[in-house]
């Protein structure tokens, strides 16, 4: 059984930053890579960013690229997503989600096989 417990989310002021963090417990060994995703009220769920576990390589949005920086703490079992600079639309429900099987659609929800509950980001204007 694979948990994944995201925090970090809240309420922030436009142009301030957050970092999410999403720790991962049970059975953590084949882990391909991770991600983020989010999903705006009224909108569909859309891939934010994802790193590979080897190599570590990221893999950004173009609407967060350049603001943010996707990260993992394998000794925590944690990965992390710095975001800067937010900016209103950043507004959603964060979820991060777990790569068991080596997929490479790292920017599709079907190359995911766990999943968060999700941590919500509000950013005023």
């Amino acid at each position: 059984q694979v948990q994944l417990v995201e925090s970090g989310g809240g309420l922030v002021q436009a142009g301030g930053s957050l970092r999410l963090s999403c720790t991962v417990s049970g059975r953590t060994f084949s882990t391909y890579g991770m991600a983020w995703f989010r999903q705006a009220p009224g909108k569909e769920r859309e891939f934010v960013a994802a790193v590979r576990w080897s190599p570590v390589i990221p893999y950004y949005s173009e609407s967060v690229k350049g603001r943010s920086t996707i990260s993992r703490d394998s000794a925590k079992n944690t990965v992390y997503l710095q975001m800067n600079s937010l900016k209103s639309e950043d507004t959603a429900v964060y979820y991060c989600a777990m790569d068991r099987r080596g997929s490479t659609s790292y920017s599709l929800e079907s190359g995911y096989d766990y999943w968060g509950q999700g941590t919500q980001v509000t950013v005023s204007s």
